[in-house]
């Protein structure tokens, strides 16, 4: 049993052989894909998989690179469309100073409003941080004071420190095939203490793919590498540790269990 807790099944280098990559990811024991939306444009077609795909969710939100573009995107749109029975998570939202395609200050009240919407459905936030831990962190733990929500750091690459943040406030922290790089020696430290009841595992397809299928789209299957390689670095079972992280996925994302058949 895995669960991919973050892929793009709608994405160019997936979408157009998305019956092929859903084959390929069962085969490899992939029973869970979380299908993630970054505009909102794509809501319909993002929830539309899910509909069809028994073992796909959504969610909806709008990742930081599209803030400007979405102005009138708030806590109540994020609301109203997360009541969907195949919606199960807000974002992805968070902070993206790297790149800095939208203006912080919009990213900033984006990601609160991704929040806000989280706390009120009950649903967790899919939090993407690059270059940007001071202030995620901050608007994490001010947001956590005026009310509980919970969440996930997608696509883990951020300090020890700042895992250790996220994982004070509840959150979940996920990893992708990024830990297999042979320069990611920073992030395999921190992935190998993690708690593993906090763990999730990710292909952010088709990004990232993992070793041995660097060069390649990345896609849903090759989450079963990353766990294998994970295993490794932390010197458990794979079967468990596969196992474990699909739990932890039904878990944060309860509105997953009915669906999955779990209690």
């Amino acid at each position: 049993m895995l669960a991919d807790s973050h892929c793009h099944l709608n994405y160019e280098g997936v979408f157009e052989r998305q019956a092929e990559v859903l084959a390929n990811a069962r085969a490899r024991g992939v029973t869970a894909m979380l299908n993630i939306a970054t505009h909102e444009r794509e809501w319909d077609a993002v929830i539309a998989t899910a509909e069809r795909e028994p073992d796909v969710w959504a969610t909806v939100g709008i990742h930081p690179h599209e803030a400007d573009e979405h102005p009138d995107v708030g806590t109540e749109r994020l609301v109203a469309r997360a009541a969907h029975p195949r919606v199960v998570g807000i974002g992805e939202s968070g902070l993206d100073y790297h790149y800095d395609h939208s203006g912080r200050e919009r990213q900033r009240g984006s990601f609160r409003a991704h929040i806000a919407a989280a706390r009120k459905t009950g649903l967790p936030i899919v939090v993407h941080t690059r270059d940007a831990e001071d202030d995620t962190a901050s608007i994490m733990a001010d947001e956590m004071e005026m009310g509980a929500y919970q969440g996930v750091i997608h696509c883990f690459t951020a300090s020890g420190a700042f895992a250790d943040n996220a994982l004070a406030l509840g959150l979940y922290i996920s990893i992708s095939g990024i830990v297999t790089f042979k320069n990611a020696t920073d992030l395999q430290v921190t992935a190998a203490r993690l708690p593993l009841d906090r763990l999730l595992v990710e292909t952010d397809a088709p990004f990232l793919a993992p070793v041995p299928n660097r060069g390649r789209p990345g896609e849903p299957a090759y989450v079963a590498d990353t766990v294998a390689f994970l295993a490794r670095l932390r010197g458990e079972d794979p079967a468990m540790l596969a196992e474990t992280t699909a739990r932890n996925f039904h878990s944060l994302f309860a509105k997953t269990r009915a669906g999955a058949g779990l209690a």
